[in-house]
């Protein structure tokens, strides 16, 4: 799928439950999701490990959570997160071209 189509879906998903959060709420949920993201990552990389009765999620539907919530905010604010995409890679691109040899 593309990204443009994720965000043609988001959009229909939104639409039907509501419409999108203010900017700051969607925010915090962002940062809600990213630190679910890092909890997960940090029980498999880190010196931080699972509680024996805890249950994580899998690191995709992590993921996928934070994909999501980006996707409501470019949305919300009729970003084209291609074009977003294109530019900030434009930037690592030209920035960082000699930082990891």
């Amino acid at each position: 799928m593309k990204i443009q189509e994720m965000q043609k879906e988001v959009d229909l998903w939104a639409e039907v439950n509501g419409g999108y959060w203010a900017p700051l709420s969607q925010m915090a949920r962002l940062t809600e999701e990213a630190g679910e993201l890092a909890r997960v990552l940090n029980h498999a990389y880190g010196e931080k490990k699972k509680k024996p009765d805890e249950i994580l999620n899998p690191l995709e539907e992590e993921v996928g959570d934070v994909l999501f919530t980006l996707i409501c905010i470019s949305n919300s604010h009729k970003i084209d997160m291609v074009s977003a995409y294109q530019r900030a890679i434009e930037k690592y691109n030209i920035r960082d071209k000699d930082r990891w040899k």
